[in-house]
């Protein structure tokens, strides 16, 4: 045990195969500089002189996963800093390890330190499922323009929309290609049809995991949000009683503007775009895929029409107020919202 008296802060520059570990007292003083091997039983050696309830801070970055649990089951209070609040570290005059871990402890010990939230590990290993699928359909997307590439290399014109389903597979199966092109296409294929089957299984492991969320079940209500999509907004958004409220979400997912003001001068840019991109888009599939037929589809629509020129913005703004229905959806297993008329006086919607 540490014999220092008084509460101890901890900064830790997590990397790959090794970390340093900073330890300092409540009035700042440095108490210990050590660099160990990423192995829980390192950890816990010199967390045993940190003395009872440590306060621990790391960067949210490459494998954070068991530091945090490692340090959650040795009773210290964990925090877990945001990488855009402490990316000014890249322009100070001399950058180290050890000055960064030092850098996160009086943050930390200030109370300035900017967190993000530590999902809990059921959170976490649903997030892997959502994640892994999002995955494997990118490579599936990325063979079949392979194969479309191919096509077009050898001037055949795809008439059907899907070139994967019964009449496109018809054509591949029939037309004459050279052996190399040939070959190519048949290993696409068969690379698709297991990836299939893969994206299937996981998207049936996650679906089994939130089978009895009143949340998972509140969500697909939403127009546009099926079991995939309403998988994406409970994992990535996890707690949702964490935001204030839907605003606080929205800006959370970056669908709500930037803004940059400086005296008298204020500028609104573009969505800022810093939450997780797989929320952003499947905000965006939900509003696409629900179409005009509902409060949310007519609200895109009424912004289309007005600004034609604007058909992007139109779309964005559509599912920023989606992601505001599924606040309420995970928050209340009811969205309210979607049963009152949608107005457009100020291009927002008048909540229920």
């Amino acid at each position: 045990m540490s014999e220092h008296a008084g509460r101890q802060f901890v900064g830790i520059d997590v990397h790959r195969k090794r970390s340093v570990l900073v330890r300092t007292g409540e009035d700042g003083q440095r108490l210990e500089t050590t660099r160990i091997s990423n192995d829980p039983e390192y950890l816990r050696a010199v967390m045993a002189r940190a003395g009872e309830s440590p306060e621990v801070v790391l960067e949210a970055c490459y494998g954070w996963y068991w530091a945090a649990d490692t340090l959650a089951e040795l009773g210290a209070n964990v925090h877990l800093a945001h990488p855009l609040g402490v990316k000014g570290f890249a322009y100070r005059r001399v950058k180290n390890d050890v000055v960064d871990a030092g850098d996160l402890a009086d943050l930390l010990r200030m109370g300035r330190l900017p967190e993000a939230w530590i999902a809990p590990p059921a959170v976490r290993e649903l997030r892997e499922l959502v994640r892994h699928r999002a995955k494997l359909v990118g490579l599936r997307t990325s063979l079949k323009c392979q194969v479309h590439a191919v096509l077009a290399s050898a001037g055949i014109a795809v008439a059907m929309s899907d070139l994967f389903g019964v009449a496109g597979t018809d054509l591949l199966e029939q037309v004459v290609l050279p052996a190399a092109m040939r070959a190519k296409v048949e290993s696409c294929r068969r690379v698709i049809d297991l990836l299939d089957f893969e994206i299937a299984h996981v998207a049936k492991l996650a679906a089994g995991r939130l089978h009895q969320d009143p949340g998972y079940a509140a969500a697909q209500t939403i127009p546009g949000v099926g079991p995939v999509l309403g998988a994406v907004f409970c994992a990535e958004i996890g707690d949702v009683r964490r935001f204030g409220g839907p605003t606080q979400l929205a800006s959370w997912a970056g669908l709500t503007p930037r803004h940059r003001e400086s005296d008298t001068k204020v500028h609104r840019g573009r969505i800022t775009k810093q939450g997780p991109k797989l929320v952003r888009w499947a905000a965006i599939e939900a509003v696409q895929r629900g179409g005009s037929g509902n409060p949310i589809g007519a609200y895109r629509q009424r912004i289309a029409e007005r600004r034609p020129n604007a058909r992007n913005q139109a779309k964005v703004a559509a599912a920023r107020l989606l992601v505001e229905c599924v606040f309420y959806a995970l928050r209340d297993h009811h969205v309210r919202r979607l049963e009152a008329p949608v107005t457009t006086g100020t291009d927002r919607a008048v909540v229920a």
